[in-house]
């Protein structure tokens, strides 16, 4: 922090660095008989502590940073104030910063997988003869949108285009709101991204079945050990979630992909998670995560400068071709959030959020209800009163770990999970919802 302080005075202030000896002796007596009367014009001298090698930071180019030291020494005591504000303002939002960096890397406690809680033998048989018996049973058209539309009424819409499209749909629902709920002020951008996509709907072929089945997968450790994968890989649509890996997992979560939702920071690094038939869905949240999109789409690289707006480490290529990229359309957000969860609208903020984000999982499932006629989850559920059961099925981070994310609001969206599962609406394949 403060390396990265100094520099930014170093612009302006020549940095000397004097041994305890030459501090102690002070300037000779000369000068000192002066000491108390500065010629006009002369540079002043501000002296801050360098913890690494005592040293005094000395403005001598002062002249340059106030505009101008030949004024009366009430408009320099009024610049030397704003200098020292300047100052403090620089390091607290350098402080900030590190503490933000800091609590998105902490981690209570790990969960060894290995370790992890013996898994039910008749639990294990339950799972899969359910998900069997959903995918025997006749698929029913348009069950999830009808049932969906029963349950929320006119919070729920039936028509609601699941991707950006490149031509408008006569209203400006996708630009009402500041991102992810909208793509209030970034309209060029958007439309540069569309140029560059040749494809804005459901592919063709999907789009062709009578009756489509999603399942939704999300990352939940208690998929580990029900050995779901053969099930899962018959359904019409799969969506996996961020970064949840599929090579080394596939026998419990299976090896097939329709769609690969995440955000920037949350896209696998590994080309081996892309294939290429996938659906990239990219839920945009900030301004660079358009710079970023259009960076993998055309191959390019993002510039450094944009890299640094990220809080982890983005791919930086994704092999995938561009008819196979997507723009998720921010009123599905925007309508999981304020319509369904009934969460307040954003407020702005000096930091931080309010908890009115949907997780991608949230808002994965709602996006199936637009895709698919009938929709099962695997892999859903936090159960917060076991904090050390692990929290995912491909790491060790443990289910406590949720309670140092300040974005969600885990209470209420499983509040709507469980409402959709007894009602019928979804399918819970792994019972990390309702107990199989």
């Amino acid at each position: 922090m403060w390396d990265a302080a100094s520099a930014w005075f170093d612009e302006q202030c020549h940095v000397r660095a004097q041994d305890s000896n030459q501090r102690n002796t002070g300037p000779p007596a000369a000068e000192r008989t002066n000491s108390t009367t500065r010629p006009r014009g002369q540079p002043r001298s501000f002296f801050f502590l360098n913890n690494q090698n005592e040293g005094i930071i000395t403005c001598t180019e002062c002249n340059t940073f106030s505009g101008g030291w030949r004024e009366e020494r009430a408009i320099l005591h009024s610049e030397d104030s704003k200098f020292k504000r300047c100052q403090r303002c620089t390091l607290l939002v350098f402080g900030v910063w590190i503490l933000y960096i800091l609590k998105l890397n902490y981690a209570t406690e790990e969960c060894d997988m290995k370790k992890m809680p013996y898994v039910d033998p008749d639990r294990v048989k339950r799972a899969q003869k359910y998900a069997q018996q959903v995918l025997q049973e006749e698929c029913r058209p348009k069950f999830a949108k009808q049932s969906m539309a029963r349950l929320f009424e006119h919070r729920y819409s039936t028509d609601l285009p699941p991707f950006v499209q490149k031509a408008p749909q006569g209203n400006d629902a996708e630009y009402r709101y500041d991102p992810p709920f909208g793509f209030r002020k970034f309209s060029s951008k958007v439309q540069t991204l569309l140029e560059i996509l040749p494809e804005h709907d459901f592919p063709e072929h999907l789009k062709a079945k009578s009756c489509r089945r999603c399942v939704v997968i999300g990352s939940g450790g208690i998929l580990h050990g029900l050995e779901l994968g053969r099930a899962l890989n018959q359904f019409d649509v799969v969506i996996r979630l961020n970064n949840a890996p599929v090579e080394g997992y596939s026998e419990h979560v299976g090896n097939k992909t329709t769609i690969r939702m995440t955000y920037p920071e949350g896209a696998p690094l590994s080309d081996l998670e892309y294939y290429s038939n996938d659906l990239f869905v990219a839920v945009l949240f900030k301004s660079v995560d358009f710079n970023w999109l259009q960076a993998v789409v055309k191959n390019e690289t993002l510039p450094f400068w944009v890299q640094l707006f990220f809080w982890k480490q983005v791919a930086e290529k994704i092999p995938l071709q561009p008819k196979h990229f997507r723009i998720l359309n921010p009123v599905i957000i925007k309508e999981t959030a304020f319509d369904i969860l009934q969460y307040s609208e954003p407020q702005s903020r000096f930091w931080g959020r309010d908890k009115n984000v949907p997780t991608i999982g949230i808002i994965a499932v709602v996006l199936a209800t637009h895709l698919c006629d009938e929709v099962s989850l695997a892999g859903f559920g936090y159960d917060l009163s076991e904090p050390k059961r692990p929290l995912h099925y491909f790491d060790n981070l443990c289910m406590a770990a949720m309670n140092f994310q300040t974005m969600h609001n885990v209470t209420t969206e499983t509040t709507f999970l469980l409402k959709l599962v007894k009602e019928g609406v979804v399918r819970d394949l792994s019972g990390g919802i309702n107990p199989l």
